[in-house]
């Protein structure tokens, strides 16, 4: 299988336009790029996702994941324990318009302290092109919130595609990776990177669990903001090459 992988990733490399740019990212970060690759047919998934949304009410699927996490007795009472509830409202809080742009903000200025300020624009314009791509698509879509089950917070705009979802893959995704370019060591980049796909996972279960959102809602964020993250991605590698970005060794000296 490693052998079949290697022989694929050289094929890749001989391309005109990607195989200089696959060349000039590690074996960590390759690996990581072949993972995230999958992740760019997430625009084919999320293009099946919303012609199935577009068909119009939701499925068997989608109904049977929201009954099945609450109480056949009591459709309020969400499966677990009373602190798992509240747990999985402080999980879906990551996602959150609020926390993401204070995180965002933070490696910004970040990102401006250690002279890196053409990265820092990528990482601006990635994260306000993805906060604006779902928006748009939230009110073209225009899908009402689940009426299924009650909701385990409030919630104030279109259900497709989840927007927390969408967005904390944007966010973790895209800063897991520049966070990644700056390390060295295997461990420490599987760390990163292992990291911001679990954030992004929990915050997508948090919001089916408290039932405001319809799991193919969840399913076509994830899609949707994995390919996002992957694109901005590729376009750091890219403008790096170009010497238009910073790479992660680039320090220009600073005034005192």
């Amino acid at each position: 299988m490693r052998s079949l992988i290697r022989r694929g990733w050289r094929h890749l490399e001989a391309l005109p336009v990607v195989g200089p740019l696959l060349a000039s990212v590690g074996g960590m970060e390759r690996a990581t790029l072949a993972v995230v690759a999958f992740s760019a047919l997430g625009f084919y998934t999320f293009i099946k996702v919303a012609d199935e949304v577009m068909e119009g009410a939701p499925g068997a699927l989608d109904r049977g994941i929201l009954v099945a996490l609450r109480n056949p007795a009591d459709p309020s009472d969400p499966l677990g324990p009373p602190w798992l509830e509240e747990s999985m409202r402080d999980f879906t809080a990551l996602g959150g318009t609020a926390v993401l742009t204070l995180l965002t903000v933070l490696v910004l200025i970040f990102l401006m302290m250690t002279a890196k300020r053409h990265a820092a624009i990528v990482v601006a314009v990635s994260v306000a092109g993805g906060t604006l791509l779902s928006q748009v698509l939230k009110w073209g879509f225009d899908r009402p919130r689940p009426d299924l089950v009650p909701h385990g917070m409030s919630v104030y705009s279109q259900s497709f595609p989840s927007g927390h979802a969408m967005l904390s893959a944007v966010v973790y995704l895209t800063l897991g990776a520049l966070l990644a370019r700056t390390q060295a060591r295997t461990r420490v980049k599987v760390f990163l990177l292992g990291s911001a796909t679990a954030l992004t996972v929990i915050v997508g279960v948090s919001r089916i669990y408290l039932g405001v959102h319809w799991p193919t809602d969840v399913l076509g964020g994830w899609a949707l903001g994995a390919a996002w993250a992957a694109a901005s991605w590729l376009l750091m590698l890219w403008l790096q090459r170009r010497g238009e970005v910073e790479s992660e060794g680039s320090v220009q000296p600073t005034r005192r």
